[in-house]
């Protein structure tokens, strides 16, 4: 019987342990850290053998095949060891696409934007009537979805980790939503490796897929001529004239008309509940992929305006004496900043910091001088947040906590300010994660602003 090991158990652990029971496998689970109690009373209820707080090495080895969570980095001990012994290492994606039969899959990746893209296929397409289910970096563990429904279609939002453990895994519809610089440190600082793992979106796709993609991100354009992209190509732009035999979609005051072969929606981005050029971006890619999907054009219409803002994404918590405060916690690297203070109309307040992933600040430094009055850092080590804006924004202060950076963006506000939480890094020095941040800072604001 082949023997399957699972690396780490969180969601998309747990979920692949129990499809690898379900089929068969002898499976084991191990976690060098604490199993949350609700994914242990799954294994437990599934009788999939586990350990926590430690790697059995001998046991690990013995795998045939290794399924290891995104979480975990290569530069990890026991994946070094994984690798040295020659075991196959592949992801929760690519265990979980060998058992979807005849379903199909729309995949959605990119440095921004994803999340909210993903979310509105998804709402578009259950809204369709169409039985679908949502996972990758969202949603349920898509394993889990495999292991105990039966769907018609998966819409999977996918990290660049999770891209690099898929090999025959395929998108019927793939959407690449840009290509910016981000967790450089899990490759080597080298932004190509980085490129390359997103462009694995496109691998495996034939000529009856679709490839959704942005006609502005320079980088994807400058990937392009280096594959063989047979797949048909559906781009979106603002700033581009770009255009595809098969479809394409562009902004331009305020409205854009998405193509797919001979299906076409128009939208009016300002009867859209999420405003932002990113989110016309945004909403353009859900536009093609699900005309590609055949769903309605009606439908996607109605849909993409009912459409609600993502949390922890430019979120509006509360207005108080005149000050607005936005909690964009998950605004984790330098691009996701940019289009949040790309959109700012008021004053700033902003708040930024945590663990930097090797971000280059550059982008920011126009609109943090066009926009920003203080800037509050937040991190256990500010040095390099202080460094790249003194003298770009008129006041920085630095604080080591959450409660000391709310209470000096409290003071630093006046009315018809903003006061933005857009770190531009990840969370962990001070957090458990983007979403843990955004929390309590709603919280805080709630009961002190």
């Amino acid at each position: 019987m082949k023997k399957i090991v699972v690396l780490g158990g969180g969601i998309s652990g747990y979920g692949s342990a129990i499809l690898a029971r379900k089929k068969g496998f002898d499976v084991f689970l191990s976690d060098s850290g604490r199993i949350a109690d609700r994914y242990k009373a799954k294994l437990d209820e599934w009788e999939v053998p586990y350990e926590e707080g430690g790697h059995t090495e001998e046991r690990i080895l013995a795998a045939s095949e290794v399924i290891k969570s995104p979480g975990i980095p290569e530069s990890a001990p026991i994946v070094r060891k994984i690798r040295e012994a020659g075991i196959p290492v592949i992801s929760e994606i690519e265990f979980g696409g060998r058992y979807i039969g005849r379903a199909r899959c729309i995949c959605i990746t990119g440095s921004n934007g994803k999340t909210t893209t993903t979310s509105l296929i998804y709402k578009i397409m259950r809204d369709a009537g169409m039985n679908v289910a949502l996972g990758g970096n969202i949603g349920e563990s898509f394993a889990y979805s495999v292991a105990t429904g039966s769907y018609d279609w998966y819409v999977l939002e996918l990290s660049s980790f999770q891209l690099d453990g898929m090999y025959r895994f395929r998108a019927h519809i793939g959407v690449l939503m840009n290509i910016t610089p981000d967790h450089l440190d899990r490759y080597d600082h080298c932004f190509q490796n980085y490129i390359d793992a997103k462009m694995r979106i496109t691998q495996n796709m034939t000529s009856r897929d679709w490839f959704v993609y942005s006609g502005d991100d320079e980088t994807i354009w400058a990937q392009l001529p280096h594959y063989d992209l047979r797949m048909r190509q559906l781009p979106f732009a603002a700033r581009n004239a770009v255009a595809s035999s098969a479809g394409d979609a562009f902004l331009l005051d305020g409205r854009f008309t998405a193509t797919a072969g001979k299906a076409s929606v128009e939208i009016d981005t300002a009867k859209m509940q999420i405003k932002g050029l990113h989110n016309a971006y945004n909403a353009m890619a859900a536009a093609l992929a699900t005309l590609a999907a055949g769903v309605d054009p009606e439908q996607i219409r109605r849909s993409i305006y009912d459409f609600a803002p993502v949390e922890h994404r430019l979120e509006p918590v509360a207005e108080r004496g005149g000050v607005l405060w936005l909690n964009d916690s998950k605004a984790t690297n330098v691009d996701s900043v940019w289009y949040a203070l790309e959109g700012m109309t008021r004053p700033v307040v902003w708040i930024a910091g945590g663990t930097d992933k090797g971000n280059d600040y550059t982008p920011l430094k126009k609109f943090a001088r066009e926009k920003v009055h203080t800037l509050v850092c937040m991190g256990l080590d500010n040095a390099k947040l202080l460094r790249e804006f003194e003298g770009v924004v008129p006041r920085i202060i630095s604080t080591d906590s959450l409660d000391a950076a709310m209470r000096a963006a409290r003071e630093a506000a006046r009315p018809g300010d903003v006061v933005l939480l857009s770190p531009a890094c990840a969370s962990f020095d001070l957090f458990k994660n983007y979403e843990n941040r955004g929390e309590l800072f709603k919280q805080w604001v709630l009961k002190n602003a």
